[in-house]
């Protein structure tokens, strides 16, 4: 057993495209962690501009890169916000599969996320803010795949990606005129 600082770590995201920023993050997490919980967010969304892969799609990216070294599952959006309501049904999807809260809260936003668990009284989780050291964003990804510009996109990729350029292409593309979404 090796040891790391926290038992538990979680991270909260869309990987509406999953892309090296997201890997260095999640790879931090893995170096301090026992054990890595990624709840994928707005689960039920797929088809639309901003959220063109399924819930499984994303999943079986994960697990092409990082295998067994992280928990994943869904996590629907509730239509509350960012706020301590979304946080408590973090914690509560976080206890659902782990029976504990987390030790650590993993983050590349700059707002706040710790103020997800304010509201539950002797809530020890610490924050893991993780600074922007790779210059790149989901909706950049996407671009590239809508430009078919393989190169690009594959700076930003692991290599065991690389295979499903024209998959994840095919997806962007059948959705990129879909702006409905149910998620905030």
């Amino acid at each position: 057993m090796d040891n790391k600082t926290f038992d538990l770590g979680i991270m909260v995201g869309r990987f509406q495209t999953f892309h090296k920023g997201h890997e260095y993050m999640i790879d931090k997490a893995v170096g301090v962690c026992q054990r890595v919980g990624i709840f994928i967010g707005s689960s039920q969304e797929s088809g639309t501009q901003k959220n063109p892969y399924t819930y499984q799609v994303r999943e079986s990216i994960l697990r092409k890169v990082f295998g067994n070294n992280i928990d994943i599952f869904p996590l629907p959006d509730i239509g509350v916000g960012n706020n301590s309501k979304w946080g408590d049904y973090v914690l509560e999807n976080v206890k659902q599969h782990y029976g504990k809260s987390p030790d650590l809260l993993i983050s590349g936003k700059e707002e706040r996320r710790i103020s997800w668990f304010d509201s539950v009284e002797g809530n020890m989780t610490a924050e893991l803010y993780i600074p922007k050291v790779i210059e790149i964003s989901a909706t950049q990804m996407r671009e590239y795949l809508i430009k078919n510009d393989m190169v690009s996109w594959k700076k930003y990729t692991n290599p065991l990606l690389w295979n499903e350029f024209d998959e994840l292409r095919e997806a962007v593309l059948c959705s990129m005129d879909n702006t409905k979404t149910d998620s905030i």
